[in-house]
């Protein structure tokens, strides 16, 4: 397979005699390129206040787009990868309003860029599991042709019955050997509840370190008195965090989330889907995002935020590409025109040269 053209981009210049500052590859821990937009015609999103309204937009969307999902997804994977990103972790939609195109069509724009980007997808049921008959079939299914790992959503809010759908999810995950990755978008008192829940069926079924949340805001409300309970009950069961640092989103005290041991890794969410007209598929953009929204100045802070884009999203899902880095030119790796890692996050430059599994992209 020969490297995929890339468009032309502005990088900057190494100054005469300074060798290019190399860095380990960004990993997006949580994006829907099934949802995207990127490469196709713009998308006009009505108004939504509800995550009800939010998810029906979704579904009226991606039933109107003209591009199939395989086309978009690699044009959003490709710019991903353009930008850095070694491996990601693709939250895709499973149920019976699309049954498993979506599935399909991300797998297919994977094994295009296979040579550079690894590839991890979740099998989603975005419209709901026990709410939605039929999907918990599609979702095992789903495992059989193509998914890696099994999705979960607001066991309680969407789907109306928590106990119930951790029964399925983990059912499931168990049965096939699989990590979950869960979308929790309830916050407060409510939502520390179900996280609490996750973490004692994680200890129970013997699933420490293969349980991920994503969004996770109830953990962003320093104000909640059960903040700390809810924090060390999910470090006791190697839970992580996927944040996005999106729009107006809640995000984590990073500090606080260091202190209880809950690791934390960055995803771009949504790129220029129904849900959010943002986002490049840059996860130099994301580690930037996540350090204006955190409020990170000192260089400790920064380097940080780049180290969650970068060696803790690999550790999540296994990367060996980045995992591997040592910080030689035979690494898989990432050249910039920069003198440090806080440089970077703040002006966030795309790389000069990305080099994967000894090829470089041209760029």
């Amino acid at each position: 397979m020969t490297a995929p053209e890339m468009p032309a981009k502005s990088q900057g210049q190494v100054p005469k005699g300074q060798p290019p500052l190399l860095t380990a590859g960004f990993v997006d821990a949580h994006i829907h390129p099934d949802k995207t937009t990127w490469g196709s015609r713009w998308l006009s999103r009505p108004h939504a206040n509800t995550l009800t309204d939010l998810i029906g937009n979704d579904l009226r969307a991606q039933l109107s787009f003209p591009d199939g999902v395989e086309e978009r997804a690699y044009s959003l994977m490709r710019q991903a990868a353009i930008n850095g990103t070694m491996s990601m972790r693709a939250h895709v939609d499973v149920g019976t309003q699309i049954g498993l195109k979506n599935i399909h069509g991300v797998r297919a724009a994977a094994e295009r860029l296979a040579p550079y980007l690894d590839v991890q997808i979740v099998a989603f049921p975005q419209f709901g599991l026990l709410s939605n008959p039929g999907t918990r079939d599609l979702m095992e299914a789903a495992l059989s042709e193509g998914a890696d790992l099994v999705g979960g959503i607001d066991p309680e809010s969407l789907d109306g019955d928590l106990h119930g759908h951790l029964d399925a999810v983990f059912g499931i995950a168990n049965k096939h050997g699989r990590d979950l990755d869960i979308h929790l978008h309830d916050g407060g008192h409510e939502g520390l509840v179900q996280l609490r829940a996750i973490a004692q069926r994680t200890l129970s079924e013997g699933m420490q370190g293969r349980v991920t949340i994503g969004h996770a805001f109830a953990l962003c409300d320093t104000a909640q008195p059960e903040l700390g309970a809810t924090l060390d009950a999910m470090a006791e069961a190697g839970m992580w965090m996927a944040t996005c640092a999106l729009g107006s989103d809640p995000v984590p005290t990073l500090d606080l989330m260091e202190s209880h041991g809950v690791r934390v890794a960055l995803g771009s969410d949504g790129v220029r889907d129904a849900w959010s007209p943002y986002g490049t598929g840059s996860m130099m953009d994301r580690a930037h995002l996540l350090g204006y929204r955190t409020g990170a100045l000192t260089d400790t802070e920064l380097e940080r935020c780049f180290r969650i884009a970068t060696a803790a999203g690999a550790e999540l899902v296994g990367s060996a590409a980045v995992i591997g880095f040592s910080g030689t030119e035979s690494d898989d790796r990432l050249e910039f025109a920069a003198n440090s890692i806080p440089e970077l996050v703040v002006d966030r430059p795309a790389p000069l040269r990305v080099v994967r599994n000894g090829r470089t992209l041209t760029l």
